[in-house]
């Protein structure tokens, strides 16, 4: 067992004792998270320089940050968050006005100001958002330490407090953009390296210590298996009409033709209930192996599962790198069949000419953060192969430029070409 201290610059004291434990524990946390807010991220697939195997999981984290437009709540979920939650409050209040109807002593709450004036393209990440609150508190915790930090999930309607792009579609006034927790226990297996390291951290701010206090939580009501559950019909909506995805498409190659497009990303929506979220996350990543697979309990009964091949964004010091994805053919019925296939990838014209307009908007968005001239693609259509899919992807890299960092980086490609389209704010 090893311990560390460190001190944060917002002046907490971390002590973090790291202990070896059974990988085999990890699949119990993942049943735990299906009762408890926590998450689990792993990985199940390995590409030498881009992707390497591992796995990650905490459970009753103690504290956590919603965004609801651009009212930014944060709550204490123990007594081991309220130790925290002035450091927290603290950072809120740097970046925003305190919410004066806001009486809950386990909680603090501030609403972002709309900015004034104009912004650059350079300057756009910067502009006072809900991420200007993240910056304050991540600048509060910042320490030696490579896992502590916030972990959950961010909504895509994030990106309207940068884009003035008109809402099609009403929202309901109980949705949240972003949702993070901040957990003081961490299990992290590093395949490559053959470790299994618990990280568990204790806080001591202004004279309170969170040493003597448990970490644990009880299950949260209205999770699976709780007898009072119930599948709530309200907002499930119906499935599409037939040809409804068709006319999607239809009005996409009207685009097209106008010029106002040049790639677009229709889908459609449908429901059906998920009697365990914690087993359909097992089975996803055994059907369906990926660089990047997540299982979170995000509260308010909503989980997100998923596995994903795409890189969003990866910042490592002063490096950012992405991975765009365009260019897909089904796997072929053996070896061979692979190799027919991707022949036949690597030749087509239009899975090229996509690719390549993906990668130039990737460039484009690097741009406004990274220094000139070191934006460039150091992989070119390399081959992924997936359990049914074979994938071209590009590697490209950048180098911030001095006063940006990660958030910045995350925030310029907000949200990225492969799923939004391209130009952005048309598609």
């Amino acid at each position: 067992m090893d311990e560390t201290q460190f001190d944060t610059a917002g002046g907490v004291r971390v002590s973090r004792t790291a202990a070896p434990f059974d990988p085999d524990l990890l699949a119990d946390l993942t049943r735990q998270v299906e009762a408890r807010r926590g998450g689990v991220l792993s990985s199940g697939m390995e590409y030498p320089g881009r992707y390497s195997r591992w796995h990650m999981a905490y459970v009753d984290p103690c504290l956590e940050l919603v965004a609801r437009g651009r009212r930014v709540t944060a709550t204490a979920l123990n007594e081991r968050g309220r130790v925290l939650l002035p450091v927290v409050e603290a950072a809120l209040r740097r970046a925003g006005d305190p919410v004066t109807d806001a009486t809950d002593a386990g909680s603090a709450e501030v609403i972002i100001p709309e900015p004034e004036g104009t912004f650059t393209e350079e300057e756009r990440s910067r502009r006072p958002t809900v991420f200007s609150a993240l910056r304050e508190i991540i600048t509060s915790f910042a320490g030696p330490d490579p896992h502590l930090g916030l972990y959950g999930a961010f909504g895509y309607d994030l990106a309207f407090q940068f884009e003035p792009v008109r809402l099609r579609s009403a929202r309901p006034a109980s949705q949240r953009d972003l949702v993070l927790h901040l957990p003081d226990r961490l299990y992290v297996l590093d395949r490559k390296r053959e470790t299994a390291v618990c990280c568990s951290y204790d806080f001591e701010v202004a004279g309170q210590s969170t040493r003597s206090l448990p970490r644990e939580a009880g299950p949260q009501p209205g999770v699976p298996g709780d007898p009072d559950r119930r599948v709530k019909a309200a907002g499930f909506g119906e499935d599409p009409r037939p040809g409804t995805f068709a006319r999607v498409v239809e009005q996409a190659r009207e685009r097209f033709a106008r010029g106002d497009l040049f790639e677009v990303v229709p889908s459609h929506v449908f429901h059906g209930t998920c009697a365990s979220p914690a087993a359909f996350y097992e089975r996803l990543r055994q059907r369906n192996p990926a660089p990047y697979e997540f299982f979170l309990n995000l509260g308010e009964e909503e989980y997100l599962v998923g596995a994903s091949p795409e890189m969003y964004v990866r910042v490592t010091g002063d490096r950012v790198e992405t991975c765009p994805i365009a260019g897909t053919i089904a796997r072929g019925a053996d070896p061979l069949g692979d190799a027919e296939n991707i022949r036949a990838l690597l030749t087509s014209v239009k899975e090229e000419s996509e690719l390549t307009m993906c990668t130039d908007v990737d460039r484009n968005d690097k741009s406004r953060v990274c220094e000139p001239g070191s934006v460039r693609v150091i992989g070119r259509r390399q081959i992924e192969i997936y359990s049914r899919l074979i994938h071209t992807v590009d590697h490209v890299e950048g180098r911030l430029r001095p006063g940006f960092d990660a958030l910045d980086a995350f925030l310029t490609h907000m949200w990225a070409v492969t799923v939004t389209g391209a130009p952005k704010a048309w598609a």
